[in-house]
C-alpha cells in the first residue's frame, strides 16, 4: 500500500525543502512532495494528497481551488495574524524557531489525527517495541525537559545508569538529537504534546 501523501506548495524552494524535512520527521509515515506553483500540483493528481501546506500568497491567488479543499489545506504564514483574512483555514506560522514549529506541527498532528489514528492504516509498519520499559521512562523524562540528575533522582537510579540508558535509546532509535527524540515520543504516543 502506498504511503499517504502531503504536498507543499511554496514558491520559495528553500523554505519548501526545509518544511519537507521537518514534516518527514514529524510524520514519517507520510510521503512529502514539493511544488513551486499550483499549476505543478494540478499536473500531479492534486486530490490524491492528504494535506496541502500552502504559502499564503498561493492561497490568495487561487482561493477557489483551496476553498474546495479547505479541510485539508494548512496556510503557511509569516505571522500568526496573517491568516485572519482566511477564515476557516488552519494556519501555521513558519517564522518561528524550529523547536516551536515542531511543537506546533506535533500539536496539529496529535489533535487532528489523534496520534495517527485518523490516518490510513499502513501495512508493514512495525509495531514492535524497540525500547525497554525503563528506557521508555527515561525517554519520557528527557522529552519533558529533565536533566540527567533529575531523571536519576526521580527513578532512583544512578547518574551513570541514566547516561547509559540515554545512549542506548539514541542508538536503538538511530536518533541524534532531543528534538528528534521528542518527535518520536509524541508520534508514538509516549508523551502528550502539552507536557513538553
Amino acid at each position: 500500500m502506498p504511503k499517504p501523501r502531503i504536498a507543499i506548495i511554496d514558491p520559495n524552494a528553500l523554505a519548501a525543502l526545509g518544511l519537507r524535512h521537518i514534516l518527514q520527521d514529524v510524520m514519517p509515515i507520510m510521503e512529502v512532495d514539493t511544488y513551486g506553483t499550483l499549476t505543478e500540483l494540478e499536473a500531479n493528481r492534486p486530490d490524491s494528497y492528504f494535506h496541502y501546506f500552502v504559502d499564503i500568497s498561493v492561497v490568495l491567488r487561487h482561493r477557489s481551488f483551496f476553498m474546495e479543499r479547505q479541510r485539508k489545506t494548512i496556510v503557511l504564514t509569516l505571522q500568526n495574524e496573517e491568516a485572519s483574512g482566511l477564515s476557516g483555514f488552519h494556519s501555521l506560522c513558519v517564522n518561528q524557531p524550529e523547536d516551536h514549529l515542531i511543537k506546533q506541527l506535533l500539536a496539529m498532528e496529535q489533535h487532528a489525527h489523534k496520534g495517527g489514528r485518523n490516518l490510513p492504516n499502513m501495512q508493514g509498519e512495525s509495531n514492535s517495541r524497540i525500547l525497554s520499559d525503563r528506557e521508555i521512562e527515561v525517554m519520557i523524562l528527557i522529552v519533558e525537559g529533565h536533566i540527567n540528575k533529575e531523571i536519576a533522582d526521580q527513578l532512583h537510579i544512578g547518574l551513570s545508569t541514566v547516561i547509559t540508558h540515554r545512549r542506548n535509546i539514541m542508538e536503538k532509535l538511530n536518533i541524534k538529537s532531543v528534538s528528534a527524540l521528542t518527535i518520536y515520543a509524541v508520534m508514538n504516543g509516549y508523551v502528550d504534546i502539552n507536557r513538553i
